[in-house]
């Protein structure tokens, strides 16, 4: 093998390295030779004992095929050789080009040769972190906290009891009502029901049903009239005007729940004391990931203000693609940020642009940070990722873990946060981190990105 470094034509190509290879088709006859003679006693063909079949009838039969896996395989291990031996580190896939024709290679006629071009991974020495200073906020769990998110529960299990009789039924009332619905004069199957509680603003109901009641009162009698929506699932009905003859029992309002042992109960707990403690314990555990987000996200822009280097521009090319894949899917579905709205797309692409910078920043620096303090990923903690994503697919447990075990690079994507996660803790553990006591509002308040 011989292997050339190219200069680059014209301007400076920073990061980007160029070879030149060349394999000699004796050296790849030498290969063709041994893989043959290596699948021999594999070999079973007609009129031939099996293993037995000779070597030259082998290389007329499949020599043009086991040739084309043997430039494979040349291409891929000297191409991994070049760059050991001259101490690239590769920050994506090598662009490989065949220089000579692919025709007469593997017809033994002509050398393989071609080029790599790879971007490199900057070299850059990155931040001592025990010279890093950082403040954490911390706050202290309220009772009162912990009391607002136990109303928040009883709010979500409305009783319903019945007001005056000449109540009127209002949003978020229910009503008791008795209806029989006919299309066309005819009732239909599935369209009358006695004794119904109807919450209005539930949207239960076809389209306009319920804002017809709101205003009615116990002993109304009144005809609702509504149009199927053009989807609905009983065809014969759909897209079809219906009245509804309706006659309402009883207008109820809507009153929380008594946070008591009944309503533990409701949730699966034996009383009221173990409720409060769950909510209390997840209270806590929110405060607690909170508090380290906000050290996280510091640490993270202390990072990125402390190192300015060249970046691969394909890594921070294919960063912008997905993000901006993402920002797109948002467009579609009305879903984009109330900020981005308001941008153009090119303003947007260049604000975007500017993040994937930065990620693809950190994550160079968190790499070489993580390099130089020997971070390891047990195959234990792999193991509990899996499983971690597996059970987010009730019923496809299985399914999952298989397909980690056949797809290594979704394997590699579930070690990328474990790894950046483990290095941050390593800048806290190592740095100088001063707590500051701070309120609840404070420590929830969103940073702006800079």
């Amino acid at each position: 093998m011989n292997v050339k470094e190219l200069k680059p034509q014209g301007k400076e190509k920073g990061l980007s390295r160029s070879f030149e290879i060349t394999v000699g088709k004796d050296d790849l006859e030498t290969k063709l030779a041994a893989k043959i003679k290596e699948m021999q006693p594999q070999v079973s063909l007609k009129g031939f004992r099996p293993g037995k079949v000779p070597i030259s009838h082998i290389r007329k039969m499949f020599g043009q095929s086991i040739m084309n896996d043997v430039v494979q395989e040349v291409v891929t291990e000297t191409t991994q050789k070049a760059l050991e031996d001259n101490k690239i580190r590769p920050a994506g896939q090598p662009k490989i080009d065949l220089r000579a024709n692919g025709a007469e290679v593997t017809s033994g006629k002509a050398d393989l040769q071609y080029t790599i071009e790879v971007e490199t991974i900057p070299e850059f020495e990155p931040v001592d972190p025990k010279t890093l200073k950082f403040t954490r906020l911390t706050c202290d769990l309220a009772d009162e906290h912990v009391d607002e998110r136990l109303a928040d529960l009883t709010k979500d299990q409305l009783s319903y009891k019945k007001k005056a009789k000449t109540a009127k039924a209002k949003k978020d009332d229910a009503v008791l009502i008795n209806f029989v619905g006919r299309v066309g004069g005819e009732a239909f199957d599935g369209g009358a029901m006695d004794g119904h509680q109807l919450v209005l603003g539930s949207n239960s109901f076809i389209p306009g049903f319920e804002e017809q009641l709101i205003g009615a009162k116990a002993g109304d009698k009144l005809d609702v009239t509504v149009t199927f929506p053009k989807e609905y699932q009983v065809e014969e009905l759909a897209n079809k005007e219906a009245i509804f003859e309706t006659e309402v029992l009883e207008v109820q309002g809507g009153k929380p729940a008594e946070l008591d042992d009944d309503l533990a109960k409701k949730f699966g707990f034996d009383d009221l004391k173990a409720l409060k403690e769950v909510v209390s314990k997840q209270a806590e555990s929110e405060l607690e990931g909170q508090v380290r987000m906000k050290l996280k996200r510091a640490i993270l822009d202390d990072l990125d203000k402390k190192h300015d280097f060249d970046l691969p521009p394909n890594m921070v090319e294919a960063e912008f693609s997905n993000i901006w894949q993402q920002v797109e899917k948002e467009k579609e579905a009305g879903q984009l940020d109330e900020d981005d709205a308001k941008k153009s797309d090119k303003k947007l692409k260049a604000d975007y642009k500017k993040i994937a910078e930065r990620r693809v920043r950190l994550g160079l620096v968190l790499a070489e940070m993580g390099a130089k303090a020997e971070v390891q990923i047990s195959n234990e903690e792999l193991q509990q990722a899996m499983i971690a994503e597996a059970r987010r697919y009730p019923g496809e447990e299985q399914q999952v873990l298989e397909f980690f075990q056949k797809n290594p690079d979704a394997v590699a994507q579930l070690r990328a946060p474990i790894f950046e996660e483990k290095v941050v803790d390593l800048i806290i553990e190592t740095a100088k981190v001063t707590d500051k006591k701070v309120d609840r509002d404070e420590l929830f308040k969103e940073d702006a990105f800079e």
